[in-house]
């Protein structure tokens, strides 16, 4: 490396790699934006990734994710067709990039091929690395041989089911990542959503051709939507299915409405965390840029001179990352804008404006947001996220489901509060509404805020003081920085604005809130971690809703105490439960720290009422610290799902003997800590298979703890029809694990 080392940059961090390991194909694609259109630099680079390129751009990401403390980053091993690099040189690359990042991050391997090179030695390979494969097919043989052609003219349709085939089977089942499907409008949209159904995938991803202003969509005319028309036939079916497959689009715009990210750069305004290395080491923009120009996606920079923070510093990375604020005067006043995010960045290139515009697919983005919108029958869980959770998982989508329907939980209550509000917060409750059209994402971060729903079920229940809903209002006026003004009414002394912080009032008297005249706030503690802000709930006055006693106002010290704890923990987790983490990070908002006990027991809880925290006594030992946050994260999990569905029957009565307790227990705990022990089992499981002390030992017990419950609970006769789907998830998953 000739440059050197840089304090890490001030932008949002990047967090996937695409690695171009091969720059040529064995197929001909007519719609391959890599040959076919505006960008053809491809001609001027070397077929493959030298090792040495290797390795520097292995150095580089090892070197980001250790400036940034990521927890995991993505790989993605991308072409041309990376398979075409034969076993002995993949190999020999997952290699050079394991040994570099994997002591640094939990590496997210991935690989895009069009599956005709997949091979049981491959397969073997990729098991070996944990690399899990996406397929590009657009439909059944008529649509994909439409453009996925050998050079000669022949399909590639039959030689993709056979790849597709290897990867359904047992041994190589949990590579298969799903399949990537390029649109083409004059495909019967349910022939093709059947035909990639009948595949098996896990996900599948649909997209829009690669267009731009100079270069429209095929089959587009002014005035006509054919793309949306397209999708939301699709989209219908898929509805009607009870969503059978996760389809990314279509949940990342549904995950958006409800609040939760888009996990896309093609629609919402997620800030862009991915870069491109190409086959001779230079950084790019991703892919897509190709459709605009030649050598649009183009940096000018190399892995050899430049690092990924001082890539981040260029103009166009930047420009990538400005959000809302980087999109054209005609989309920001657009009402559907937060949904699309103006598009994919390629797709509003026009010469003479550049990207200063809205995407050449506005019209049909705007019909598919509106359309999907009034959409009749979206279930709450989709039947794959209820199995997703039984299983032990919860990805960020799936979490986005269950965040959603919490939400809708949260404003109910608010409105069966309001029914009762005293004056004052009768008086600040029409505001609410107007400020949902104008800030929603303001008022969504205040009213789930977990302890404003403690207090709401508390107020219904025991007859709490309705005031707080006026505190509740002018934290969403304070989130927003709307020109409005709130009256509230101080109690002990203090006004306690959720998620905002706490007032000292000098008098009892009512006190006029305003973004403006905040004097004297003491703000809510937060801490980053892995990328994340999470709240540290020390004042506000709902927070002692779990078994333990929460603590008073933390020190400076002891908040960054915590930042250290969290952070140290949270690197565990990439070691020893990855596939948690992005759930987590989704889901848990705030930590309570809770009073530590005096014989050194560790402490953490949960309360169904309060989901998104996770109450927690301080540990300074951060593997122990990893094993609460997952066995706290599962509770929550279950705790939303049981607000959705009767796992267990209310008139069972029959007691579940579970080993980690000597006395029975109700079926519901018995299930609460059966799901618990799962996620525990599974760190030690990885624990003990990197031959940390005592691991084996720790799996085995919390193994047998939770096969033993599950199958009582099974053979008993407490559990619901959806109660035993649940249980069936988990002894699935315990019976892949070794004994």
């Amino acid at each position: 490396m000739t440059s050197p080392p840089s304090s890490p940059s001030s932008r949002t961090p990047l967090r996937q790699f695409v690695l171009k390991v091969h720059g040529l194909c064995n197929l001909a694609c007519d719609h391959c934006y890599v040959y076919e259109l505006a960008d053809q630099t491809w001609r001027d680079k070397p077929a493959f990734m030298a090792p040495g390129t290797v390795r520097h751009a292995a150095a580089r990401i090892a070197e980001h994710a250790a400036q940034h403390s990521l927890g995991a980053v993505g790989i993605v091993l991308h072409g041309g067709e990376p398979l075409l690099m034969g076993a002995r040189r993949l190999r020999e690359t997952l290699t050079v990039l394991d040994a570099a990042i994997a002591p640094v991050a939990w590496i997210d391997w991935r690989m895009q091929t069009n599956g005709i090179l997949l091979t049981d030695e491959i397969g073997e390979l990729l098991l070996e690395f944990g690399v899990k494969v996406g397929v590009s097919l657009d439909g059944d043989r008529a649509a994909n041989d439409r453009h996925r052609r050998y050079r000669h003219g022949g399909g590639s349709h039959p030689e993709t089911l056979r790849g597709l085939a290897l990867l359904r089977r047992p041994r190589f089942r949990e590579l298969y990542a799903g399949l990537l499907c390029t649109i083409d409008v004059r495909n019967d949209p349910i022939a093709v959503y059947e035909a990639l159904l009948a595949e098996e995938p896990p996900h599948v991803d649909l997209l829009l051709p690669h267009a731009t202003w100079d270069e429209p969509p095929p089959y587009a005319q002014p005035g006509t939507t054919p793309y949306a028309d397209w999708l939301l036939r699709l989209h219908d079916r898929w509805l009607a299915d009870g969503r059978p497959v996760p389809i990314r689009s279509f949940d990342a715009l549904h995950a958006i409405a409800r609040g939760g990210r888009s996990a896309t750069e093609a629609v919402g305004v997620d800030r862009g965390i991915v870069a491109v290395i190409e086959t001779d080491g230079t950084w790019e923009q991703p892919d897509s840029m190709k459709v605009a120009f030649h050598g649009a996606a183009g940096t000018g920079r190399d892995v050899v001179t430049t690092s990924a923070d001082e890539l981040l510093e260029l103009p166009a990375m930047r420009h990538r990352q400005s959000g809302l604020a980087g999109l054209s005067a005609t989309c920001r006043a657009c009402p559907v804008v937060a949904r699309c995010g103006g598009g994919l960045y390629a797709h509003r290139y026009r010469t003479g404006s550049g990207f200063d515009n809205p995407s050449v697919y506005c019209a049909d983005l705007k019909e598919l947001i509106t359309s999907m919108d009034t959409a009749p029958g979206i279930p709450t869980l989709p039947e794959w996220v209820f199995d997703e959770l039984a299983s032990g998982g919860g990805g960020a989508l799936a979490i986005a489901y269950l965040t959603a329907a919490q939400e809708s939980i949260s404003r109910a209550l608010l409105v069966a509060v309001a029914e009762h509000a005293d004056e004052t917060a009768a008086r600040a409750w029409p505001l609410l509404a107007d400020l949902d059209k104008q800030s929603p994402a303001a008022v969504r971060a205040v009213v789930t805020h977990p302890f404003v729903r403690t207090w709401a079920v508390r107020c219904l229940r025991d007859g709490h003081n309705t005031a707080r809903l006026a505190d509740v209002v002018a934290a969403v006026v304070v989130a927003a920085g709307a020109d409005a003004e709130v009256e509230v009414t101080p109690r002990n002394g203090k006004i306690h604005l959720p998620t905002i912080g706490t007032l000292t009032a000098p008098t009892s008297a009512n006190v006029t809130i305003t973004p403006g005249a905040l004097a004297g706030l003491a703000p809510v503690r937060t801490v980053e971690v892995d990328g994340r802000v999470l709240r540290l709930e020390d004042a506000d006055p709902y927070r002692d809703c779990h078994e333990w006693p929460a603590t008073g106002r933390l020190t400076d010290g002891d908040a960054e105490a915590w930042a250290t704890s969290l952070t140290a923990a949270w690197r565990e987790l990439s070691l020893d439960a990855p596939e948690q983490l992005a759930g987590l990070g989704e889901l848990v908002t705030v930590v309570t720290p809770l009073v530590a006990a005096t014989d050194g027991t560790l402490r953490s809880a949960t309360s169904q009422q309060a989901f998104g925290a996770l109450g927690i006594a301080a540990t300074d030992d951060p593997a122990a610290l990893a094993v609460m946050l997952v066995h706290e994260f599962q509770h929550a999990k279950l705790g939303a799902v049981l607000d959705l569905y009767d796992l267990v029957d209310p008139d069972a009565t029959d007691p579940v003997t579970v080993g980690w307790r000597p006395d029975p227990r109700p079926a519901e705990l018995a299930l609460q800590g059966t799901y618990a022990h799962l996620a525990v089992a599974d760190i030690w499981r990885r624990r003990a298979l990197r031959s940390a002390p005592g691991a084996a030992g720790h799996y085995t017990m919390y193994r047998d703890w939770t096969l033993h419950a599950a199958d009582a609970l099974r053979n008993g006769t407490a559990l619901t029809t959806m109660g035993r789907r649940f249980v069936n998830g988990i002894a699935a998953t315990i019976a892949r694990w070794p004994k």
